[in-house]
């Protein structure tokens, strides 16, 4: 494995994580809360889950605006961080991610939508 791919999507009540280890293997999936209790929230995860699997993680953030009009937190501190040794995190516009299934398998959902992103980018 070269490095492994992660989706991010802030929503209305929770934001949504994902990892995956090439197309199909996935290994963590997470509903967090909205916005992230600290400013290092978001790199201190990639970083940790680059370390844990000790390869690069390449991160997708689907968020509304890239100016800054969306109001959760996490947008607004990812982007003061772009990555560097261990993660690379990429701005993906949020209508990328298509219709969003409302099923709930599990108790955190398929995150298909994510998936996709993840896929289509290439990541």
């Amino acid at each position: 494995m070269s490095n492994l791919s992660m989706g991010i999507s802030p929503g209305p009540r929770d934001t949504r994580v994902i990892a995956m280890a090439g197309p199909s293997e996935t290994i963590l999936k997470a509903r967090l809360l909205r916005n992230p209790s600290h400013p290092r929230a978001l790199p201190t995860l990639l970083e940790a889950i680059a370390l844990w699997q000790g390869v690069q993680v390449r991160a997708a953030l689907c968020a509304a605006g890239r100016d800054g009009a969306s109001d959760s937190s996490l947008y607004r501190e990812a982007f003061t961080d772009f990555g560097g040794p261990l993660y690379t995190l990429e701005w993906v516009p949020a209508a990328a991610l298509g219709r969003r299934r409302r099923r709930d398998i599990g108790g955190v959902g398929d995150f298909a939508d994510l998936r996709r992103v993840l896929l289509a980018e290439g990541r």
